[in-house]
């Protein structure tokens, strides 16, 4: 996605990457193999040269302060639209991701994990509902308290309707639902994709009591980070998880932020060992796209991240799946087809923020992104795979303990995301 600029280790992105299709999404329309994607300026590109086609949900733009969400969409599979009886949606279902990182299905009652994107989804409530029915989940609506929406100023004066990050709201929602089953929902809609807006959402949704905040968009870095981690991050008390990127090595911002949790992503496959799945770093030693990662060219590095090759804020903290070709199912039918495979990061930031609500409501005082290096045994650690080339090559390639990529690991269970006394202390400012 977005270039970054250069100026500290680990800030410089590949200048190229692949954009050629082996098909056209054109030609898989016409020969019937997909129903036909929804008007967007985003283009088809491949995940690899014989791999699965995706979509960006969100243009993007180059212009300071401007965000795109981070969602990826494939084109490859067959859409329909609701609830299946004969078979499940392709995809990782609910189960899967419980599975896979080992979470408590009880858990998180009454806990409520606040969505931030930008412009409307009018169909998110129904799309919600088509997607909890379709895995047995409880219902969550208006009607029962398990679910809000909300304009950025807290009312009901709902942005202009847009497709693509309707998309990404689906994603964000379904991923809460998936990982939390019994938590709450809030989301919150910026009036536009700039950082001032969506920045505002991130405010009201804290004013309105959530704990748990994800955010799964970013753009480029810029000198003015630094002041809009004071205006809209620096929440003690709340999970803040945010989208590490989607273009491989390379920061974006929110990400950098020094109150944030940065969420990179991975590849998620079954195997036969006694864990079931196994993971490696969704990306390619070649670039292009995949999870981000790198050094901040201006945020500080906060108290709690100990890595030497990056004298600033390192990128990510822990990840979770992000790869479309082992993507996530989801539901959208607001001009969409319905059932979908997504990817990107944005499916991994929404899975962390609602691991933080299953593990319990943080410290006062606290900043959670601590908490997982104070637990670091408590995670997967991811161990092979690569998002592109960099010196340290710890930021960009996978390895024992902390790399830039999947940061610690990813969830094994909920003990990395608690609250407790070794972290309180490191994290109180």
């Amino acid at each position: 996605m977005h270039s970054t600029k250069s100026g500290s280790p680990g800030s410089r992105r590949p200048a190229g990457r692949a954009v050629a299709a082996l098909f056209s999404l054109a030609a898989l329309v016409s020969g019937g193999l997909i129903a036909a994607a929804p008007a967007s300026s985003a283009a088809v590109s491949p995940h690899t040269a014989d791999g699965p086609h995706v979509r960006q949900l969100c243009s993007e733009s180059t212009r300071p302060g401007q965000m795109h969400c981070l969602g990826l969409v494939r084109t490859d599979v067959e859409q329909h639209l609701g609830i299946t009886d004969d078979a499940a949606p392709s995809g990782l279902s609910p189960a899967d991701l419980q599975s896979a990182y080992n979470l408590p299905s009880g858990a998180g009652s009454g806990a409520t994990v606040a969505i931030v994107d930008a412009y409307d989804d009018p169909n998110a409530e129904q799309d919600l509902a088509t997607y909890r029915a379709q895995y047995g989940l409880p219902e969550c609506s208006t009607a029962n308290g398990c679910f809000q929406k909300a304009d950025q100023n807290g009312g009901t004066s709902y942005p202009t309707a847009d497709s693509g990050w309707a998309g990404e709201i689906s994603l964000d929602v379904d991923m809460v639902s998936a990982a939390c089953p019994q938590c709450h929902i809030l989301l919150v809609e910026a009036n536009s994709a700039t950082m001032d807006d969506l920045g505002a959402a991130v405010n009201r949704a804290v004013t309105m009591g959530a704990k748990y905040v994800s955010n799964s968009y970013g753009g480029n870095e810029d000198a003015t980070d630094p002041a809009s981690d004071s205006s809209y991050f620096n929440h003690p008390g709340v999970a803040i998880t945010v989208s590490s990127g989607d273009s491989g090595y390379g920061v974006e911002y929110p990400a950098a932020s020094q109150y944030v949790t940065a969420v990179g992503g991975t590849s998620l496959t079954r195997d036969s060992s006694s864990r079931g799945w196994s993971e490696s770093v969704w990306g390619s030693s070649f670039g292009g796209q995949g999870a981000g990662s790198g050094c901040s060219a201006y945020d500080p590095k906060p108290s709690w991240q100990q890595d030497t090759g990056c004298t600033k804020r390192s990128v990510a903290d822990v990840s979770a799946v992000a790869d479309p070709a082992t993507g996530v199912a989801v539901y959208d039918s607001y001009q969409a087809s319905g059932w979908n495979v997504y990817g990107g990061t944005s499916a991994s930031s929404p899975i962390i923020a609602s691991v933080y609500a299953l593990a319990g409501t943080p410290a006062a005082g606290t900043y959670p992104a601590s908490y997982p290096y104070a637990h670091p045994s408590a995670l997967n650690d991811v161990t092979s795979g690569s998002n592109g080339s960099c010196s340290p090559s710890y930021l960009c390639n996978a390895g024992p303990g902390y790399d830039g990529p999947t940061g610690l690991g990813t969830p094994n269970g909920t003990a990395a995301f608690a609250s407790g006394s070794a972290d309180d202390g490191n994290a109180r400012r």
